[in-house]
């Protein structure tokens, strides 16, 4: 009879002297495993040689117990954790944050990492988030209650791994509070990329209706299928070796929202920009690029107090902004006359700039409507499509 067990190292797999009804093929292991070890030789083994045994893997659990990887807690301000995005460092034991797309990033040591989060859960609306492992695929779950411990990773191989924990949601969802990272060991992450980019816009920028995998579309709330890792921004940026930022609020417009009563030029300086609260310093994040996504939720306007609402919005980036390209963004999601009134009205203010000797504000005419995803919104392979088209004017503007 054959049994593959374990054991530690310093004892061996060979028993001289002895021939035991049971050969067991010694690795290390657990302490659990140990103990299974342990049981099954008992009753195949002839109790002569059980005694042996029972001193033999007495002493290897003790060593297996002693060289144990040991599991710590890293609270939220450990200096090894990188934050980007408009969070609340106030507790900065329990940092807050409210919109789609801020993201947390840190390297760890072994082969599980844990992660605790608080939800805030207005009216029972729970936040999902998207975890990303090395270069895993990434993988979106949804909070379970106020507090939520997440298995983000087990089972990897030995060394070191990253990871990035990014709010899926929106500030609509309540805010997250992140508590710190449960695994064996931080260590420096490394330097955070060079560029930078901010994309302002609305329920197209913050990946509404983009991911439909784990509630259908017209299931569920309104934020389920949310997905903000995955919307044309964050792939933009990531395809640019850029940090990135999403400001961002589902039906909200340059003068006029939908389904709430503040506009964009009116909660823009804010860290919840849903609710129109707590002051956002712009010291935190400078970007290189600004992207502009609004005009869907404005419908047909008068171009004439469209273009003063749109030129006094681009004169309050450029005060907090004062070198970065400012890339106005026709919308996905327009029927064909809005499409044609937003690229008139783009182009002529572009042109006002020009003739104030401004040549870092454009814009880009996005190539068609993408709508495929829930409520006529882009899918995600749709974000996938705008992020290749705006990857690629972003390089003619800026040389990267």
């Amino acid at each position: 009879m054959a049994w593959d067990g374990c054991v530690v190292p310093p004892f061996g797999p060979v028993l001289r002297g002895f021939a035991p009804p049971v050969k067991f093929n010694i690795t290390v292991c657990s302490p659990g495993r140990i103990f299974d070890t342990l049981n099954f030789v008992m009753r195949h083994t002839p109790f002569p040689f059980c005694f042996f045994v029972m001193v033999f893997v007495f002493a290897a659990l003790d060593y297996a117990q002693a060289n144990e990887p040991e599991i710590k807690f890293f609270e939220a301000d450990n200096k090894h954790i990188q934050y980007t995005g408009r969070v609340d460092f106030s507790d900065p034991k329990k940092p807050k944050f409210w919109q789609p797309g801020i993201y947390i990033q840190a390297k760890f040591r072994g082969s599980s990492c844990d992660l605790i989060l608080n939800d805030e859960m207005p009216n029972g609306q729970r936040n999902y988030v998207t975890l990303v492992i090395d270069n895993q695929a990434p993988r979106r779950i949804r909070t379970t209650g106020k507090t939520t411990i997440v298995k983000a990773a087990e089972g990897l191989p030995g060394g070191t791994h990253t990871i990035t924990v990014i709010k899926a949601t929106e500030a609509g969802s309540g805010y997250l509070e992140f508590m710190g990272f449960i695994c064996e060991d931080l260590v420096p992450f490394g330097a955070r990329p060079e560029r930078t980019i901010e994309f302002i816009g609305n329920s197209i920028t913050s990946s509404a209706g983009s991911d439909a995998s784990m509630i259908a579309c017209d299931k569920g709330q309104w934020y389920d299928q949310h997905n903000a890792y995955m919307s044309y921004g964050p792939m933009t940026a990531r395809a640019l070796n850029a940090q990135w930022q999403l400001s961002a609020v589902s039906g909200i417009g340059l003068m006029k929202s939908y389904g709430f009563d503040k506009t964009m030029p009116q909660v823009y300086d804010k860290m919840d920009m849903r609710n129109d609260a707590r002051p956002w310093n712009f010291n935190g994040y400078t970007p290189d690029v600004v992207t502009v996504c609004l005009g869907e939720n404005d419908g047909p306007q008068d171009s004439v107090q469209f273009t003063k609402h749109y030129i006094a919005f681009i004169g309050t980036l450029r005060r907090h902004y004062p070198t970065a390209h400012i890339v106005c963004l026709t919308s996905p999601m327009a029927e064909p006359a809005l499409n044609t009134m937003l690229q008139h009205y783009l182009a002529g203010i572009v042109n006002y700039y020009k003739q104030q000797g401004e040549d870092k504000v454009s814009y880009y005419a996005i190539s068609k409507a993408y709508t495929a995803g829930c409520g006529g919104h882009p899918s995600q392979a749709q974000h996938q499509e705008i992020a290749s088209e705006l990857t690629a004017y972003l390089k003619t503007i800026t040389g990267w």
